[in-house]
């Protein structure tokens, strides 16, 4: 008989640990925004993941995907039509490509998620109007939050949104809460229904993460067992921060210490 797994609880975190979430979200911003002009034509994804782990290593962190369920890498880059966890390989950039690179790192205990899109060199209009949207989604879903509203009230004002703006939400993965643990309670759907789900409280610490299709919104896992696509090969894109719950309403631990919010990003340096 399979034992099945238990259940996960809510953790609420003291007014101190939000002291360790914004050094965690700190850090993976700056990573974010550290590896923005290396993203161009003719590089390789794998590359673009080699200076992400640098960066995060260098900093005295660890990268929480490396090793997490057999997984080998400190970033998932997901190119076009794939919707999310992307293996970094071989695969050089394009213009007109666009990618999202999603990672979170470790320090001292605490985890940083946050993920964001880059463009390659001119991108289609309907490209660039996916991305607006995927990151407006994220936004309305992030201004949610407050304590007394639910789950279901972030995920309402994202599909809401998306749906509007003739694009479909991804169904098949969630935003989590997250603190010393990397994925927990609760999941944090990108549709729903307002007052539905579980209640946000302060002290809550969770992750908002549209992903938007800009055909249909079923996807297809191939056989590496990770890379997500759009199962009609249409673009899709992600956004992602890290937040935590306050007395008043929510703190968001990954803003971009550069500024840098959605492409076209400024240059740098």
């Amino acid at each position: 008989m399979t034992e099945l797994p238990a259940p996960r609880s809510i953790k609420l975190h003291a007014p101190e640990d939000f002291a360790g979430m914004r050094a965690a979200g700190r850090l993976a911003a700056a990573t974010l925004d550290m590896i923005t002009p290396h993203v161009r034509a003719g590089i390789t994804t794998a590359e673009l993941d080699r200076l992400c782990h640098d960066h995060i290593v260098g900093h005295g962190a660890t990268p929480a995907s490396l090793g997490y369920r057999g997984y080998a890498h400190a970033t998932c880059i997901s190119v076009n039509h794939v919707v999310c966890h992307g293996i970094p390989g071989d695969r050089r950039l394009v213009d007109g490509d666009i990618l999202n690179i999603d990672l979170a790192v470790i320090v001292d205990g605490w985890h940083g998620d946050s993920s964001r899109m880059y463009g390659v060199g001119k991108l289609g209009l309907r490209a660039r109007r996916l991305i607006d949207v995927t990151y407006e989604a994220m936004m309305r879903g992030i201004e949610a939050i407050r304590p007394g509203a639910t789950v279901g009230d972030i995920g309402f004002a994202m599909q809401r949104w998306v749906e509007a703006e003739r694009f479909t939400v991804v169904r098949d993965f969630c935003g989590h809460g997250l603190g010393r643990i990397y994925h927990d309670a609760p999941d944090v759907l990108n549709y729903g229904r307002p007052g539905e789900g579980q209640e946000l409280l302060p002290g809550m610490f969770l992750t908002v993460e549209p992903m938007v299709n800009a055909g249909r919104p079923d996807v297809k896992i191939l056989g590496d067992g990770w890379t997500a696509v759009s199962r009609d090969r249409s673009l899709s894109a992600q956004f992602e921060h890290s937040v935590g719950v306050t007395e008043t309403g929510y703190e968001i631990f990954t803003l971009s210490p550069a500024h840098f919010t959605k492409p076209p990003y400024p240059p740098v340096g």
